[in-house]
């Protein structure tokens, strides 16, 4: 394992630890959040995104050199603008301020259609597409992506680095699709902030797991409504970059 300087920086973005735990929005009175092997699969392919800012966030590695995340999570609100690629930093296996790996971001690709700075951005539109430095570990192979239609009553889960517990990975293993509303996926996923470019997990057709969205959005407690930003809004992208030989 790695212990960086890197990893102080992302301490000093933790709030202080409170006497009562929170009531966090997006994660139900049960909790299904349990701590997840960063190790094992298919949580090894779940990534923390840190910033020069000392924000962080969730990704999801979906090619050798491609990771998936919100993009709502690149945005500085004092400039007003998207922080540039060589202020990120995707951080492989991150467990307790440890980390097997630690890659610098060469690219961002966001959708135009998203501008976080509006009165009401388009929320279906925040994802972010990172291109890494430098390869992934070959020990972590990267998900495959997912859009086909998810009925209501799909099981899902959900992973990330909750803000409540941000040394550790969490996830809600036993959730389920609920809909769509205004293009973006909805469902029951315990999920608060943290977590926000967490993949939504689907099974696959190998019984293995694929990415069907990006967690963006938390609804209201006790009863959890929370939003992902579908795999189609970017899995063309995907496909292009693959096709041109891009990793």
């Amino acid at each position: 394992m790695v212990t960086a300087a890197l990893a102080l920086v992302m301490l000093a973005g933790v709030p202080g630890a409170r006497a009562e735990r929170p009531l966090l929005p997006g994660v139900g009175q049960a909790d299904r959040r349990v701590p997840v092997d960063a190790s094992a699969d298919p949580w090894r392919s779940v990534v923390r995104v840190q910033t020069n800012l000392a924000g962080r966030c969730t990704g999801a590695l979906v090619g050798p050199r491609t990771v998936v995340t919100a993009a709502h999570c690149l945005f500085n609100p004092r400039t007003r603008r998207f922080l540039q690629a060589s202020s990120l930093h995707v951080l492989f296996g991150y467990d307790r301020g440890e980390f097997t790996r630690h890659v610098t971001v060469a690219g961002v690709v966001t959708d135009p259609a998203y501008d976080p700075a509006a009165p009401n951005p388009l929320v279906s539109a925040d994802w972010a597409v990172l291109t890494l430095a430098q390869p992934a570990p070959e020990s972590v192979p990267p998900l495959p992506v997912s859009t086909a239609p998810l009925p209501a009553g799909t099981p899902l889960m959900l992973g990330g680095y909750s803000q409540d517990r941000a040394q550790i990975l969490m996830a809600d293993r036993d959730c389920r699709m609920l809909g769509e509303r205004a293009g973006l996926l909805v469902h029951d996923c315990d999920a608060t902030r943290g977590t926000s470019g967490g993949p939504l997990l689907v099974r696959s057709g190998g019984g293995g797991w694929a990415v069907a969205g990006v967690g963006v959005a938390a609804g209201n407690t006790p009863a959890v409504r929370n939003f992902a930003v579908a795999a189609g809004r970017f899995a063309a992208l995907l496909a292009k970059d693959t096709a041109a030989g891009q990793p």
